[in-house]
């Protein structure tokens, strides 16, 4: 059944809110989180705030984009609306950090059926071309929230509860599935197929244990989580090929321009996720400037990004998706080139110039990247091929927190004397004050040597994004109606 044309702006503007939460959840929680610790306690667990969100949304990404496919894309979106609600509700009455972490994994849950089932949404209702320019709107909530989250964190941290933090969800969420179910019209016949409850398990074991050790470096917590993570990976593998109806379809993923697009987007996650963790840590730390041009430098990657996607709009049509993918991945190591090229003395000017052209990159990278898997299959697998996509960029995201964590501790394990004296409260005192005394000199001077290893590793994943680009191979688009296409998946 057709969607009709009027309400496509109205199912655009509910995909756009659900995207708003899940956007601004991050930068809002972080401004929260000092506050919020501090009157829950339990500070060693800090962490877990946010790995756990990250971990139930990477895990069931997946998931949520295989029963899109067999169940239709509304029941989902409205089942992950929910449940992120339900989350979001429950968040607000925490009364312990533990029981925080408990009700932010139930958020994670949410937001890993809302992130995939959205922009597979998008791919079912828009053509090519009208879809490259709805990624690039698409692709400007996340810098916007990374304005606002930041500022309505604060105010509301000042004039009234933490919990509303949580709690400001719940109207938007509310609208976005009475949207959902006033405006999406779909006619899909529901498979009575088994649920992958073993590859499901497997799969969430093999992203919590990687999570462990991307929040637990360099401990012995790290090692055992390593050996886990490793070991559920194979075994999960070893499962989707033989499963009835795996959850991650290996014959999907062995198709050549999955493969090498999803690997692509998993390496340029990696090297996007080094920049946002470290700049913002030289810019003060070592330029020793403040944390507002820490934020500008930063800015200017969630600025380029939504230009990218809206110049790829244009471009699509004239260059085609392959080469608009290629350049894409070759402004990554331009841009990581200028972070190479920092030192103690420069100005942040160069710092946000090479963010800039970073997002630039990745702006034209993960448009392309989308749109071309999404066009590659038809909508019995669209859901899916979606929700691979942002399982590699997820899963880039914590792989690069940990091999770039890993990397900064090399650095200063290296050096040796003035890295000795290096903790998190030597380098929260630059962050706070940017240093003055002789050890606090000491130890920006370690800090940057150790830094500038980990922009070398940035630039060398950045290299690694545009090899892989050139594996992706040419693509020919064959138009189609942009309309809701409702056939019954085949038995």
């Amino acid at each position: 059944m057709q969607a009709p044309p009027p309400c496509r702006p109205l199912i655009l503007a509910c995909v756009i809110a659900s995207m708003f939460m899940i956007a601004i959840e991050a930068t809002i929680v972080a401004t929260a989180m000092p506050q919020i610790a501090a009157q829950l306690g339990d500070l060693h667990l800090y962490a877990w705030v946010f790995a756990s969100f990250l971990l139930a949304q990477t895990a069931m990404t997946m998931v949520f984009g295989k029963l899109a496919d067999s169940h239709g894309r509304r029941p989902v979106m409205l089942w992950g609306i929910g449940i992120f609600l339900v989350g979001s509700l429950l968040c607000g009455f925490a009364w312990s950090i533990p029981s925080l972490i408990a009700f932010r994994l139930l958020q994670g849950v949410g937001a890993g059926a809302i992130q995939p089932i959205a922009l597979t949404i998008v791919g079912d209702l828009y053509s090519v071309r009208e879809r490259a320019k709805i990624q690039g709107w698409l692709a400007s909530i996340w810098g916007i929230s990374s304005v606002l989250g930041p500022l309505v964190g604060g105010l509301i941290i000042q004039n009234t509860s933490w919990a509303w933090i949580f709690w400001m969800n719940l109207p938007v969420g509310v609208l976005a599935a009475a949207g959902f179910v006033a405006f999406l019209r779909e006619d899909v016949a529901r498979q009575r197929k088994p649920v992958d409850v073993a590859g499901a398990l497997l799969l969430t074991l093999s992203v919590a244990a990687l999570m462990t050790a991307a929040t637990e470096p360099g401990s012995r917590l790290f090692a055992i989580a390593g050996v886990l993570a490793l070991a559920g990976s194979a075994a999960f593998l070893w499962w989707e090929n033989r499963a009835p109806d795996p959850i991650l379809n290996p014959a999907l993923w062995r198709r050549r321009p999955v493969a090498t697009a999803n690997a692509t987007v998993l390496f340029s996650g990696m090297a996007v996720i080094g920049l946002t963790a470290f700049l913002p840590m030289y810019v003060q730390a070592v330029l020793g400037r403040s944390a507002l041009e820490a934020g500008f430098a930063l800015t200017m990657m969630v600025l380029g990004w939504p230009i990218g996607a809206t110049v790829a709009a244009r471009a699509f049509g004239r260059f085609g998706l392959r080469a608009c993918l290629i350049f894409g991945a070759a402004l990554l190591p331009l841009g990581a080139l200028a972070f190479v090229l920092l030192s103690p003395g420069s100005s942040p000017v160069l710092a946000g110039a090479g963010s800039f052209v970073m997002g630039l990159g990745m702006g034209f990278l993960s448009t392309a990247a989308i749109v071309m898997l999404q066009e590659s299959v038809d909508w019995r697998e669209r859901g899916a091929v979606t929700a691979s996509n942002v399982f590699s960029r997820n899963l880039g995201s914590a792989l690069g927190a940990v091999v770039l964590g890993g990397v900064l501790n090399l650095g200063l394990a290296r050096q040796g004397g003035a890295a000795a004296t290096i903790d998190f409260e030597a380098i929260r005192r630059l962050l706070e004050t940017g240093g003055g005394a002789v050890t606090d000199a000491a130890v920006r001077g370690a800090l940057a040597q150790a830094l500038h290893l980990t922009f070398w590793a940035i630039l060398a994943l950045s290299v690694v994004t545009l090899l892989l680009a050139l594996l992706v191979p040419a693509f020919r688009h064959q138009p189609r109606p942009h309309e809701v296409e409702s056939r019954a998946p085949a038995d």
